[in-house]
């Protein structure tokens, strides 16, 4: 039986981390790809170079900051949107979607809200709600849905090494984690977790005091599948080693395999 494999990886500059992507894209091969943190305007993207590695993409791309793309394997995405519904004037980029494989695929880029409170929580929280709203009416089409990317969100305290640190970050609080929890509830299946119950298994480690050496990580980059897509579920898991490897993102690609 044959499977299609998708990933999400938040590259954290895709120009400066271009050889540890392409790195990845030839010894994993995997068949659809969603980049978050491109941190480079559209004409800088490097699309020769993806397409040389044997990819298509779509990009939406901002200067210094954020940015999302999907690369796709022998083929070219289908874009379908760019930005979240009820605000197409939207400062920063963090939504794109595309059909691609059958599946229709949305990568995120979901605001920090660090520091909190104050207005970059706010704005956080709102676009979330934007989000859920959205999230709905691609659950309610019945096709196989993809939602993934960093949601900037720590589910449970069992996708943290250790909370302690984290009690104030915006990541952690009870208003972000409700938000997660009202997606989940809409009938999404969060793939790595249904994979692992009971694992602790982490995506991001903060550069700061040892945190990858030591596995002092976070789950914060999802792969939520609608029902008519988690049933083709086969497995999930995290390409740790790409976080060993040299000038490193600070993420790990995160990665479901599905029946094709």
């Amino acid at each position: 039986m044959s499977t299609l494999t998708f990933a999400t990886f938040n590259i954290n500059g895709i120009r400066s981390r271009l050889p540890a992507l392409l790195t990845w894209l030839e010894r994993e091969a995997p068949d659809v790809v969603c980049l978050q943190e491109l941190k480079c305007v559209d004409s800088a993207f490097p699309i020769a170079e993806i397409n040389a590695a044997g990819y298509g993409a779509i990009w939406q791309g901002e200067k210094a900051w954020n940015g999302v793309a999907i690369l796709a394997r022998d083929m070219d995405p289908i874009e379908t949107r760019r930005g979240l519904p009820a605000n197409e004037d939207d400062a920063h980029s963090r939504y794109i979607e595309a059909a691609v494989h059958g599946v229709l695929v949305g990568c995120l880029y979901l605001p920090n809200g660090n520091p909190q409170p104050g207005p970059k929580f706010e704005h956080k929280l709102k676009w979330f709600e934007r989000f859920i709203d959205h999230a709905q009416s691609l659950y309610d089409t019945g096709h196989p849905v993809l939602l993934a990317g960093d949601y900037n969100v720590i589910p449970t305290d069992a996708d943290i090494y250790n909370t302690r640190s984290w009690l104030k970050d915006a990541l952690l609080q009870p208003e972000s984690r409700a938000c997660y929890e009202r997606l989940l509830q809409q009938g999404w299946t969060d793939a790595l977790r249904e994979t692992h119950p009971d694992e602790r298994i982490y995506t991001f480690w903060d550069y700061f005091r040892r945190h990858w050496e030591s596995n002092s990580g976070l789950r914060i980059d999802h792969l939520l599948l609608s029902d008519s897509l988690a049933t083709r579920l086969k497995d999930a898991g995290v390409d740790t080693w790409v976080r060993g490897e040299p000038h490193a993102s600070d993420h790990a690609p995160t990665w479901i395999t599905v029946t094709a």
